[in-house]
């Protein structure tokens, strides 16, 4: 099993930048708009972005939420391992507001679409939005595209990219496995 480095630690740091200034131009204040991780590995991003636009931007009131997913995806009963839920976390309506979907790596777009569905449990967007560090372009099983993206990859089905954190993971990094 082998692994390329996709971004390194100043490439992530430098596409985090890239994102936050694409948020900036199209929401200004963010006073309709917030900020949802996708769990569990959307909310790495999520907080990196919130943190700063807060501290680095200068922008005040970011409404960031987490949303789990698991019981909303329609591959969820197809597992032969107990599925944990993580934890949905979101103190604000959302209904009327801009809300900006956090997450990772876009694949399938599975992971969206249950999105979709549960996030509806907190009101009624005017407006939902896609930011990812990464898109797998070639992998969509359903038509569902990023509004923000750090990252576009050319990944065939048996590689995997694995986003590394440096809260979780000791390091920011993305990486193309080799199976």
């Amino acid at each position: 099993m082998g692994q390329k480095v996709l971004l390194n630690a100043t490439e992530v740091h430098i596409a985090l930048h890239r994102l936050a200034c694409q948020l900036i131009e199209n929401h200004h204040d963010f006073k309709d708009t917030v900020l949802v991780g996708i769990q569990p590995r959307g909310v790495f991003l999520a907080e990196r972005l919130a943190q700063l636009l807060q501290q680095e931007y200068h922008i005040e009131n970011i409404r960031l939420g987490y949303l789990d997913i698991t019981f909303f995806r329609d591959d969820f009963r197809r597992s032969h391992k107990p599925l944990e839920a993580n934890k949905t976390q979101i103190d604000f309506v959302v209904e009327d507001k801009k809300v900006v979907f956090i997450d990772d790596v876009l694949y399938t777009g599975r992971s969206i679409r249950a999105a979709l569905t549960a996030i509806q449990s907190f009101g009624r967007p005017v407006e939902i939005e896609l930011l990812t560090l990464i898109d797998r372009r070639f992998s969509r099983n359903l038509p569902i595209q990023p509004d923000y993206r750090g990252r576009q990859v050319d990944a065939i089905n048996e590689e995997k990219v694995k986003v590394h954190w440096k809260e979780n993971d000791g390091e920011d990094a993305v990486y193309l496995v080799k199976s």
